[in-house]
């Protein structure tokens, strides 16, 4: 199967070129915030817009969707709260497999009943090894998933458990701090996250600012994930992706 996305990811993280997604809550978001923040994104340059939320008590998901896809090139990723949120409107979907916790629908179950549906959407599908990383709060994807986090000073804990999703296929590692979380996974964390696996890391939850950003991809983070931030504060995208040029700039000319 053609994966063009997966393909993007992997390329740009072989050659450490960082990257950056702006995730849009649904929830929180209505049919102006769509279109400025595709703005944003196409003019500042963002690698890639993910969509979901771990409630949604509306229907404006898969609005949001092809809002997104009229007005923006960017690849559309679905960031799913369940297995309900499958919009073949989209680009493609992250498959999480939250190998953090033991909640079995969540490693598996909710995947069996969503695969039928999957594979009829034509959606590019990226399977990914979800760990929820404690971050000083009850989280809304920690209270909805019913699991326990991996604790902030374990990074010995993380790494283990990234190295046995990899082991299992997965090919995306995402470390979530969750959405607003009060700080973000630590940089000694990500560390020894990426220094036990081979495929790509994406790291979300708690970035406020650009200056954390860069650290967090200093320490390998392949993508950073940005959403509350950026909603309360839309122009945090330029700075991002100013930090996240910089970055590239200074790898090519080293």
């Amino acid at each position: 199967m053609h994966n063009p996305i997966y393909h993007q990811i992997a390329s740009f993280s072989s050659q450490g070129v960082r990257q950056l997604a702006v995730l849009i809550d649904p929830d929180k978001a209505d049919e102006e915030d769509v279109l400025k923040f595709s703005n944003l994104a196409n003019k500042y340059k963002a690698d890639y817009i993910f969509s979901g939320g771990s409630l949604l008590t509306n229907d404006f998901m898969g609005t949001c969707i092809r809002i997104l896809k009229q007005t923006t090139e960017i690849p559309v990723i679905i960031f799913p709260g369940n297995n309900m949120q499958i919009y073949p409107d989209a680009d493609a979907i992250l498959l999480l497999s939250m190998i953090s916790g033991r909640n079995p629908e969540l490693l598996i179950g909710n995947h069996v009943i969503a695969a039928p549906y999957l594979k009829e959407s034509g959606l590019e599908i990226i399977s990914t090894g979800y760990m929820l990383i404690e971050s000083g709060k009850i989280t809304s994807v920690a209270y909805m998933s019913n699991t326990l986090p991996i604790p902030y000073d374990k990074p010995d804990i993380a790494a283990s458990t990234a190295l046995a999703g990899e082991m299992l296929g997965l090919k995306l590692i995402y470390m979530d701090a969750g959405s607003g979380a009060m700080k973000p996974v630590s940089v000694e964390m990500i560390r020894q996250v990426k220094n036990n696996v081979d495929c790509p890391l994406v790291v979300g939850g708690g970035i406020r600012s650009a200056q954390e950003a860069e650290k967090l991809w200093d320490a390998g983070a392949d993508i950073i994930v940005v959403g509350n931030a950026a909603e309360k504060d839309p122009e945090f995208i330029s700075r991002l992706c100013q930090s996240r040029n910089k970055l590239n700039e200074t790898k090519v000319t080293t």
